[in-house]
C-alpha cells in the first residue's frame, strides 16, 4: 500500500495554511485534503490505516441492511423452524416419514434435479448463441429468453396445459406416440425446463463476453479441435458460471409451484410435488404438518446449494492453478 509522503503532507500543510488566509474554493478544496491527509497519518500512528468513503454512514446503512436482511429472510425462517420444533423429533418424523410425503419429495427433486440438467446444456447453447453469433431477430430471442420472468407463473402453467394435452398442438403429436406430457411427472420436468431457462442463460452470458478470444486461437494454433478447444479452454471457465445457473434453476424449480399445478395432475404419490403438499396440509388446518414439511423442504435446500457452492469454490481454486 502506498504510505502518505512527510514532505506532501508538509506541503499540504504549508497550502492549507495559506488557503485559509484567503477565500474561495481552492483553500476550502485544500483544506479538505488536507484533513483527509491528517486522519490517514492520525491511524498510522495507531497501526492502521484509516480508508475514507466518499459515501459516509457505513455503521447506519449496515445496520439497516442487517435489520432489513434479517425481517425480511431470518425473522420468517425462524418462525417456521419454531413452530415445527414444537412437534419434536418423534412428532417431526412421524409428519415428514409418510408415504405420500416421501414421493412428493421425491417427486420435486427428481423432476427439479432433470430440469435444471437440460437447462445447463441448453442454457449454455442459447447463451453461446446469442454471444458469438450476429443474426436477424437477434434481439427478440434475446427478451423471449426473459419471458419466463415477467410471465405470471399461473398463466405459463395454463399455456403448458393447453399446449401438452391430448388435444393440445404438441399434445396431439406426442400422445399418439406414446407419449404423454400433460398431467404427467414428465409434464412437471416441461414447466421447470420453462421457467428456469433464463437463470443459466444469464448466468454464463456475461462470463462468455469477457472470456478473451487470444485464448481460443493460441489453442487453434497449437493444433487442438475445436472439441478439444471447448473442453479443454472454455469448459474449465465457464464452470462456474454454469455450476451458478444450474443451482438457481434447480433452488427455483424445487419451490416452483404455480406453473406446475396446471400441468401436473396434482395425484398423490404419482405426479404431486411439495409446494402443492404443503397448501392441502395448510388447507386442512395441518399446521404443523404444513411447518414440518417446509422445515424439511429448507434444509434440503441449504444442504444443495451449500453443497454447490462448495463444488463451485473448488472449481474456480482449481481453475486459478
Amino acid at each position: 500500500m502506498v504510505m502518505p509522503d512527510h514532505n506532501i503532507y508538509a506541503g499540504l500543510t504549508v497550502a492549507v495554511a495559506a488557503g485559509r488566509l484567503g477565500r474561495g474554493w481552492l483553500g476550502g478544496a485544500l483544506a479538505r485534503v488536507h484533513q483527509a491527509w491528517s486522519g490517514t497519518k492520525a491511524g498510522e500512528q495507531g497501526g492502521m490505516i484509516i480508508r475514507y468513503s466518499v459515501l459516509p454512514g457505513f455503521g447506519l446503512t449496515l445496520g439497516l441492511t442487517l435489520s432489513w436482511l434479517g425481517l425480511i429472510v431470518l425473522l420468517p425462517l425462524a418462525g417456521l423452524v419454531i413452530h415445527a420444533a414444537d412437534l419434536g423429533w418423534s412428532g417431526f418424523l412421524a409428519e415428514v416419514g409418510t408415504a405420500r410425503v416421501l414421493a412428493a419429495f421425491r417427486i420435486s427433486l427428481t423432476t427439479a434435479l432433470a430440469a435444471a440438467l437440460i437447462n445447463l446444456v441448453f442454457g449454455l447453447l442459447v447463451a453461446w448463441v446469442l454471444v458469438r453469433y450476429r443474426f436477424v431477430g437477434q434481439k427478440l430471442v434475446d427478451a423471449l429468453v426473459d419471458l419466463p420472468f415477467a410471465l405470471p407463473t399461473a398463466v405459463a402453467g395454463i399455456a403448458l396445459s393447453a399446449l401438452y394435452s391430448a388435444n393440445g398442438w404438441i399434445g396431439s403429436i406426442l400422445v399418439p406416440l406414446g407419449i404423454n406430457v400433460a398431467f404427467t411427472p414428465l409434464g412437471i420436468v416441461v414447466a421447470l425446463t420453462f421457467i428456469g431457462l433464463p437463470f443459466v442463460v444469464r448466468t454464463v452470458e456475461p462470463v462468455l463476453q469477457e472470456l478473451p478470444p487470444e485464448e481460443e486461437e493460441a489453442a487453434i494454433s497449437l493444433g487442438a479441435s475445436r472439441l478439444q478447444t471447448f473442453l479443454r479452454v472454455i469448459l474449465p471457465a465457464l464452470t462456474p458460471a454454469l455450476l451458478t445457473g444450474f443451482a438457481l434453476a434447480f433452488a427455483r424449480g424445487l419451490g416452483e409451484y404455480g406453473s406446475v399445478i396446471f400441468i401436473a395432475g396434482n395425484m398423490p404419490e404419482i405426479s404431486e410435488i411439495v409446494p402443492l403438499l404443503i397448501i392441502i396440509k395448510l388447507e386442512q388446518f395441518d399446521y404443523h404438518g404444513a411447518t414440518a414439511i417446509g422445515t424439511l423442504m429448507l434444509l434440503l435446500s441449504f444442504v444443495l446449494l451449500l453443497l454447490i457452492n462448495l463444488l463451485q469454490a473448488w472449481m474456480r481454486a482449481r481453475h486459478a492453478h
